[in-house]
């Protein structure tokens, strides 16, 4: 059995990392620490958890082979820097302390940027990983086919509208639900974090790209999933970008091309990325939808993990969207 730790067990990320992990056949949740919760039952602030677990939080932690950083950005790696762990004892982070090429490390631990379709052989031997974040995962989801084979050729344009969950636990003035029902707003528009981890790995497969991707993040009032259109010019046919995405993908188990409308439901509470792709005279339009709280974060932290010790992917993963 895989030992297992949460650090900063209270919030949206955390939950659903419990959730999976508490019906993990090859896991064992040792521990979850949560400073403003210590002492009380995990169900009383996850409770979805109800009947599902005995755990309780507690302001310490006990030696695990991988630990799940849960906390905000920004104290992920104070964390590392205050904590000295064993040699053995892996690093999955969710947070974006980690993410870009110039912060991957700290000390002796090197951290792998973890987008399973983008690098497997390197997760599968990585010690310590960095999460990707949830809008770069749907992005680059959308985007990679093309880069691997040089057709990123003009500029990127990205919509895409994500939950309520994608803001945390903690309310805030525009995660508020008096302002956010029956509301929708833009964001960050051409300057969301993502961006950076985004040109990162799209440059890592088609060296030298230069082209903007210009993203215009929208706040959506709906409660969890990314719904992310990209389009760009394309110079083939509709046929021709179908097969190049579903070569790309034919291995990865969690992402899927098909050949009809997409909608978020179908993602929903599940680890998926579902694209979609469409011609429309010399632009290729792609839809990428994924549920933010899992294949944007803890549902692929999972997968990680899995590759990490040798495991299936899609171990503890196969779960059904919430289509109705």
């Amino acid at each position: 059995m895989i030992k297992t730790g949460i650090i900063g067990g209270a919030g949206y990320t955390a939950g659903e990392l419990l959730r999976i992990l508490i019906h993990h056949p090859e896991v064992e949740i040792t521990f979850v620490q949560s400073s403003s919760q210590s002492g009380k039952a995990v169900s009383s602030i996850h409770d979805d958890l109800i009947a599902e677990t005995d755990l309780v939080f507690s302001d310490t932690m006990a030696p695990v082979d991988v630990i799940f950083l849960c906390q905000g950005h920004g104290k992920s790696l104070a964390w590392v820097k205050e904590n000295e762990l064993s040699s053995s004892t892996r690093i999955i982070d969710l947070s974006q302390d980690f993410r870009h090429q110039a912060k991957a490390s700290y000390g002796d631990r090197s951290f792998v940027y973890g987008l399973p379709e983008l690098n497997q052989s390197k997760i599968e031997k990585a010690s310590n990983i960095a999460n990707p974040g949830c809008f770069a995962t749907a992005i680059q989801l959308a985007l990679l086919p093309l880069a691997n084979s040089g057709l990123v050729k003009d500029e990127i344009h990205v919509h895409a509208i994500t939950g309520s969950t994608g803001a945390g636990q903690a309310p805030g003035e525009t995660t508020h639900f008096s302002w956010r029902n029956n509301n929708v707003s833009a964001y960050k528009s051409f300057e969301h974090q993502h961006l950076i981890e985004i040109k990162e790995s799209l440059t890592s497969l088609q060296s030298g790209l230069d082209r903007d991707i210009n993203f215009i993040p929208v706040r959506g009032n709906f409660s969890r999933g990314i719904f992310a259109t990209a389009y760009t010019l394309f110079e083939g046919s509709l046929d021709e970008a179908l097969k190049l995405y579903k070569d790309f993908y034919q291995e990865a188990p969690f992402t899927t091309v098909v050949d009809t409308p997409i909608h978020l439901k179908q993602v929903v509470n599940t680890n998926h990325c579902l694209i979609q792709l469409e011609k429309h005279g010399n632009k290729l339009l792609i839809t990428s939808i994924i549920d933010n709280l899992l294949k944007g974060a803890s549902g692929q932290a999972v997968q990680n993990m899995n590759l990490m010790f040798g495991l299936d992917q899609s171990l503890g993963l196969k779960l059904k969207a919430n289509a109705f």
